[in-house]
């Protein structure tokens, strides 16, 4: 009787052995990015160790700092759950930004005109109108990069100042409070903010609400046909189109589900945090998601992570700055060195297996 060919026992080794290895080669790279932020640090003439505790202190030291980390980690998470579906893709979108000013445009308009019996629904419905936004935003670089072949980097990038333009001219003009000397809109009605999920902090259900997008993330990238599609165009678009998937439609959905996710964090920003349009409101945060995004290596657990860890380190570095004197620029700094070591980590995992084979081929000769 002829032995199979794959030993289901040696594939599941290998793969457990893959796995230990990622996970080593991934600690040492933030290991090596952290060694070298302290030494970042340390060159402004501070203790690293001590300057790193203040902010991660400031971070998590107590309920309110650890909520007010919890509220920055919200719309970080939510925009970069939409753009780890676009690089799932292989598409290159830069437009998270603007797509979460859209969406919150068409949040709070919709807030503004419409009242409905229950505040539950009409909170669902300024969501969805958020998410409206965005995927239409998102769907013109989409389209364009299905059907032109345009690259959906420049396309996304110069969306972002259109967005960012609008918003001013709509804040000056048809959307601005009456009577205010600022150029904002009017204050949403009490019933459709976001409910706190703490007392006495600023916390809310927006919270909740992207850690079960980031669950229906999961369940839609590895569990469904249209996530396997989606997978399937960003690994090999040519095999793809050959095995039957339609990647213009794949690509333009992936495009439209990134942009209105980015909408919702837009509008979730809103209803929970401002209460109104703001220029600014998005304080960068959806170039904060790119990073996170790559970061987390578009895991659902890893983007959850590098989400939290972003926000700490944006809330953190306030209480560095005020008890070590350390510039908050400095934070830009780490988030920069911890993006460029961890994408080393290829090369150290590389490493790693060589001198793990070299190491099994000297022992199997003994």
């Amino acid at each position: 009787m002829m032995k199979p060919l794959i030993n289901k026992k040696n594939v599941t080794k290998h793969s457990h052995n893959k796995g230990r290895i990622q996970a080593i080669s991934s600690f040492l790279a933030i290991l090596m990015a952290l060694l070298l932020s302290g030494l970042t640090i340390s060159i402004t003439g501070v203790n690293p160790f001590a300057a790193i505790r203040v902010l991660f202190s400031g971070a998590f030291g107590s309920s309110y700092a650890f909520s007010e980390t919890l509220l920055r980690t919200t719309p970080i998470l939510i925009a970069s759950i939409g753009l780890a579906i676009s690089f799932r893709c292989n598409l290159t979108s830069v437009g998270a930004e603007g797509q979460m000013i859209i969406g919150a445009i068409a949040a709070t308009f919709t807030g503004l005109k419409i009242s409905l019996a229950s505040p539950v629904l009409e909170i669902l419905v300024c969501i969805i109108a958020g998410f409206l936004g965005g995927a239409l935003f998102g769907a013109i670089p989409g389209y364009l990069k299905a059907k032109l072949g345009t690259s959906e980097i420049i396309v996304t990038i110069m969306l972002n100042y259109i967005a960012i333009d609008l918003l001013s001219y709509l804040l000056d003009g048809p959307m601005r409070e009456g009577g205010s000397f600022y150029p904002q809109s009017a204050l949403l009605d009490q019933s459709v903010w976001l409910p706190k999920i703490i007392a006495g902090t600023r916390l809310h259900a927006g919270f909740i609400i992207a850690i079960v997008f980031d669950i229906i993330y999961f369940f839609l990238m590895f569990r469904t046909p249209l996530g396997f599609k989606i997978r399937a165009v960003g690994f090999n678009s040519k095999a793809a189109e050959y095995a039957g998937v339609n990647v213009g439609r794949s690509i333009l959905t992936a495009m439209m589900l990134s942009g209105g996710l980015a909408g919702i964090a837009g509008a979730i920003e809103i209803f929970g945090v401002h209460h109104r349009l703001l220029n600014g409101f998005t304080a960068g945060v959806g170039f904060d998601a790119l990073a996170v995004a790559l970061l987390g290596k578009l895991n659902p657990v890893g983007v959850f992570l590098a989400s939290l860890f972003f926000a700490a380190l944006k809330v953190g570095s306030n209480t560095m700055q005020h008890v070590m004197q350390v510039p908050t620029s400095i934070v830009y700094v780490i988030q920069g060195l911890l993006i460029l070591f961890v994408f080393t980590d290829t090369l150290i995992k590389d490493k790693l297996l060589y001198f793990e084979k070299r190491l099994k081929t000297k022992q199997s000769g003994e």
